[in-house]
């Protein structure tokens, strides 16, 4: 069956439910990114299911998904791997670009089980963050690279404290890492876990953003979040034994 859609009238916003994703009978275009897609999920899953994951505040992301007041986790875009294998099938959203890539993403993250909505800075970026907001609000847990999509990288943007002040509800800093690895020469140095690798998941405290932001609040925010998540992804790193770098 289809993925379901809703598109707001006149919008460049799009949400897709997590379901199978249908084969295509569109255009090339979406033929490809369904085929990529498909690709890109079964190789990401196959290792998923050789990695040997230790984990470490679990407890803590339990119990902000039992709070049912929303939540956002964050991990550093070239750590997404792991994450969309060990958060399959919960039903948390994520924020997916309306670019080419970002088709082939959305297709690889609903097959995981996520829930998506589409969006960029560039084209319906305000909406989607909007809709984003309400989902979280309903008690979502979105799922958020902070210094996606282009970078710089391991820098927080300024959607996550919006969303996070907006929807009066926590950021989690997550850390991920693997070892023996793959690391690709992008912009994000994005990281492959090799078939059989030890892999670590790390939860760190959850964040509370004021209620009274301004500038040097919105700024306080951000470079704890930033330290946070380097601190968890640096802890992962030595559970597994990768060196820096």
């Amino acid at each position: 069956m289809p993925a379901q859609e809703n598109r707001d009238a006149g919008s460049d916003v799009t949400q897709s439910a997590a379901r199978p994703v249908a084969v295509p009978g569109a255009t090339p275009q979406s033929r490809r990114a369904w085929a990529l897609g498909l690709a890109a999920w079964f190789v990401s899953r196959l290792i998923g299911l050789t990695l040997r994951v230790r984990w470490e505040g679990r407890e803590r992301l339990e119990e902000a998904v039992a709070a049912d007041r929303g939540a956002i986790l964050v991990t550093w875009h070239g750590r997404t791997l792991i994450p969309a294998n060990v958060f399959r099938r919960r039903g948390f959203w994520a924020l997916i670009s309306l670019s080419r890539d970002g088709e082939i993403q959305d297709n690889v993250l609903r097959r995981y089980g996520f829930r998506t909505v589409r969006g960029s800075t560039g084209r319906g970026g305000a909406r989607a963050a909007l809709q984003l907001a309400r989902r979280i609000r309903a008690g979502g847990v979105l799922a958020f690279t902070p210094d996606g999509p282009r970078g710089p990288t391991r820098r927080v943007q300024a959607g996550t404290i919006f969303l996070a002040h907006r929807c009066r509800c926590p950021v989690i800093p997550i850390g991920v890492s693997a070892w023996p690895c793959w690391r690709a020469r992008s912009w994000d140095r994005y990281l492959v876990p090799l078939p059989f690798a030890r892999g670590a998941v790390v939860i760190g405290e959850p964040i509370a953003v004021p209620e009274a932001m301004d500038e040097a609040a919105e700024r306080r925010v951000t470079e704890e979040l930033e330290r946070a998540i380097d601190a968890a992804e640096a802890r992962a790193d030595a559970l597994v034994g990768l060196l820096a770098g």
